[in-house]
């Protein structure tokens, strides 16, 4: 038997989805109700996205049907949705190129080489590959990994320990908050007075700083680290105070200033980019510019777009009615409840199974 690579192998599925985050997942969920078979790829090393790897214990409070659930919670139960359907995975891989063909479908190599082939493409790759935001203070790169953190994966790290948050957004405001149940003692350190995060968390924060749960820092800056070998402590100015600047003891300093995101090699694809986002049609269908390939959840955008979850949701469903007449083009598909006809009425079972994988006859 001869050795083949990677290069020597097509995976081959009806719909080909760039990005293993939530809308991406629940895409394979719409997607298999219609018996469609998806394969998905993510440079991520496992399923969920940034749920998965940047706050799988962060509180969700707008699912549907959840008053509040943990994104990694989330991620699992789409997981478990899917689960009936078979998706493929390509995980640890980022998609590079993309080939269309003379029967109109796509072949998307990755960096490792691996060949996907499919009628569509769905890009659904959240904000594209990203890295935060560092504040800039000269010795921060010192204790990164030693007292500085730029994402919180385990909130159990920093039980009975001193945290210092910098930031004014969502993140910054959400963590500050599930920290004051955790952690010793909780600073948030923020350049403003007013917050840009969800009205009920700022109130919350407000709340928490009045009964000495958080101590709030509005105004103020961290501008400087101090420690001899692991981080000791914070040096926080603040504005307009002639004083100088403080001294504040702290075992983690944590800057949550967002993500700077980046589409990537996509960006080479043709595709229209507006912003560092993929310009769609939200007027039918959620198509890029390439007819055949489609964009969902927080990478799109169009006018009115909010980057929440649940209208990547929304997305996908109407993204994938389209998909079908585009792969079945004389099929008329009648939708179904599934109240009505349940999940296994639309089963993806291994006959309907249009995924294969096989080597290629180069």
């Amino acid at each position: 038997m001869g050795h083949f690579t990677k290069e020597d192998v097509m995976i081959k599925t009806d719909m080909l989805i760039i990005g293993a985050g939530p809308t991406g997942l629940f895409a394979v969920f719409e997607a298999g109700l219609l018996k469609l078979k998806c394969h998905l790829i993510d440079a991520l090393p496992q399923a969920g996205g940034q749920c998965s790897e940047i706050y799988p214990k962060k509180p969700i409070y707008d699912i549907p049907a959840f008053p509040e659930i943990l994104a990694g919670d989330l991620v699992d139960n789409l997981m478990e949705q899917i689960r009936p359907f078979e998706p493929g995975f390509t995980l640890g891989e980022r998609a590079e190129t993309i080939e269309k063909l003379d029967d109109g479908s796509f072949i998307v190599t990755t960096s490792e080489g691996t060949k996907h082939q499919a009628p569509v493409v769905v890009i659904a790759g959240g904000l594209g590959s990203f890295e935060p935001r560092k504040p800039p203070i000269p010795n921060i790169a010192k204790y990164e990994n030693n007292g500085v953190a730029y994402m919180i994966k385990e909130p159990e790290d920093y039980r009975d320990k001193r945290v210092v948050i910098a930031g004014g957004g969502d993140s910054a405001l959400d963590w500050a908050i599930y920290l004051s149940e955790v952690a010793s003692e909780v600073s948030l350190v923020h350049r403003r007075n007013e917050f840009r995060g969800a009205l009920d968390s700022v109130e919350k924060v407000s709340e928490l700083s009045k009964i000495g749960k958080i101590n709030l820092i509005t105004e103020a800056e961290v501008v400087g680290l101090k420690g001899s070998e692991a981080l000791e402590s914070v040096v926080i100015r603040h504005k307009g105070d002639a004083s100088g600047e403080e001294i504040k003891e702290t075992d983690y300093f944590i800057p949550l200033f967002g993500l700077s995101p980046k589409l990537g090699p996509i960006a080479n694809w043709g595709l229209e980019i507006e912003k560092n986002a993929i310009k769609v049609d939200n007027s039918y269908d959620y198509q890029t510019n390439i007819p055949g390939i489609y964009a969902i959840g927080d990478v799109n955008t169009y006018p009115g777009k909010l980057k929440l979850i649940l209208c990547g949701f929304h997305e996908a469903a109407i993204m994938c009615q389209s998909a079908y007449q585009r792969i079945f083009p004389d099929k008329k598909y009648v939708m179904k409840y599934t109240t009505v006809s349940g999940v296994n009425g639309f089963d993806g079972s291994k006959k309907e199974a249009k995924r294969e994988v096989v080597k290629s006859i180069n």
